[in-house]
């Protein structure tokens, strides 16, 4: 049986152990939810107020050049390049997620339609995070093409049958949102490739959590988040990579000022800026930005004991450890695994089902099982059963840089009371909020 004593032992030979004093972590708080909202870096609320005071207080407008202020999008992006397998000057960081996938989907469009104009499908996942299937949905009904849904999970994967003549786009989440499952990038790709079709991956649950090599795995365009794993503060811009081989060969279709190849010319017509540049659409909200450059920050003080791979190393031992407690200590309460057990194919989150039927009023009860942990100081997040297998998510996001084995121990215990005790059937814990 694993005890507590053998968490501890884990901790204290933990290298990484230090890196989470470069946190503010409230009080007795397990925070498991890094994968949806990251935790605030020591350094930031001083760097913002930086910013605001002086930067901005003090330095006005002359901000723009003498604080760096303009080439922030390349300076972060820089630093996101080195978390993803990309080069400098490749990786920009700006905008939201969503508005960054519309601009490589519709520039990976305009590629396939020159090079392939009779492929007339984008292919994903009918478990895709819902943004980036409302925006292929939007895009295919502007420009005529169809959107493919196919099932990817252990018993079935469609996407290797779905890569035909026909498919102009296959877009992918690397680390599935819901299950924690992750595809392999460079295998995916390849074969996509193979079958003439371009690839835009989504890293929104992969950048800074796994390994990622965008340049050895041959990817097309990729996107990806800043407040989650990044730690860059709720609303943080996101970033966008793009293969340097496409970079330069059409418009992205948001052609804002700043992704003009001489902004301050203010001319009126359209030059795009050389490479990603032209990825960038208007002003930058710089204090955001600072507040982000903080979180990677974290990243770079954790390459001395490591960086990436040793992150991964004790992401891979977290999850391994909650599985084992949660099927050791929680046995018999309907609990079920939706994360694969194999680490090639698992990101930094594991996934807890609960069937239908196990809760109140014939539902699982997940919901509540999750708010009465959260009351408890035990922080994950919950999805809805998807409508095919009627099992609700319990979500757990292990974030290395803060997150330590004892930490693990005692969430799984919480765990076990809650089910113990019933004490998610309370009232209050069934309250549904407007974010679950």
């Amino acid at each position: 049986m694993t005890t507590l004593a053998y968490c501890q032992e884990l901790d204290v030979n933990d290298a990484l152990r230090p890196l989470k004093d470069q946190f503010s972590l409230p009080p007795g708080v397990i925070y498991l939810d890094g994968n949806s909202l990251g935790v605030l870096p020591k350094a930031t609320a001083a760097r913002v107020a930086e910013v605001v005071t002086q930067e901005w207080g003090v330095g006005l407008i002359r901000s723009w050049n003498t604080a760096g202020w303009f080439a922030m999008p390349q300076k972060i992006g820089n630093k996101i390049a080195k978390l993803i397998g990309a080069n400098a000057g490749e990786v920009v960081a700006t905008d939201t997620t969503s508005i960054n996938l519309y601009k490589v989907l519709s520039a990976a469009l305009n590629i396939a339609a020159a090079d392939s104009p009779t492929r007339k499908l984008i292919v994903s996942e009918r478990s895709n995070f819902p943004t980036d299937l409302y925006i292929a949905e939007a895009l295919c009904q502007e420009r005529g093409y169809t959107l493919k849904l196919v099932e990817s999970d252990d018993k079935s994967d469609e996407i290797a049958a779905s890569l035909t003549a026909d498919v102009a786009i296959l877009m992918l989440t690397h680390v599935n949102y819901r299950t924690g499952a992750m595809h392999d990038m460079a295998a995916v790709t390849q074969a996509a490739h193979t079958a003439g079709i371009l690839t835009v991956w989504d890293l929104a649950h992969s950048a800074g959590a796994v390994h990622v090599d965008l340049t050895a795995s041959k990817a097309d365009f990729s996107i990806g988040c800043g407040y989650k794993y990044l730690n860059g503060g709720p609303g943080a811009p996101a970033f966008v990579w793009v293969n340097p081989k496409h970079a330069g060969r059409f418009w992205q279709p948001l052609a804002g000022w700043w992704g003009h190849a001489t902004p301050f010319d203010f001319t009126p017509d359209y030059r795009p800026a050389p490479g990603v540049n032209r990825y960038l659409c208007g002003t930058q909200p710089i204090i955001n930005m600072a507040a982000l450059d903080c979180g990677l920050e974290v990243y770079m003080a954790a390459e001395p004991f490591g960086g990436m791979a040793a992150l991964r190393v004790k992401s891979l031992a977290l999850t391994d450890l909650f599985i084992a407690l949660v099927e050791e200590r929680c046995a018999g309460f309907g609990i079920g695994l939706a994360t694969p057990r194999a680490h090639a194919h698992r990101g930094s989150q594991v996934c807890l089902t609960r069937e239908h039927g196990a809760g109140l009023e014939g539902g699982s009860g997940a919901f509540a099982i999750v708010q009465a942990l959260i009351a408890r100081g035990v922080i994950g997040d919950y999805r809805a059963g998807d409508g095919k297998t009627h099992k609700d998510i319990m979500r757990f996001g292990f974030t290395p840089l803060y997150i330590g084995f004892e930490n693990v121990w005692h969430a799984v215990e919480h765990l076990r009371q809650v089910l113990v005790s019933e004490e998610w059937k309370r009232p209050e814990f069934n309250q549904k909020h407007a974010v679950t």
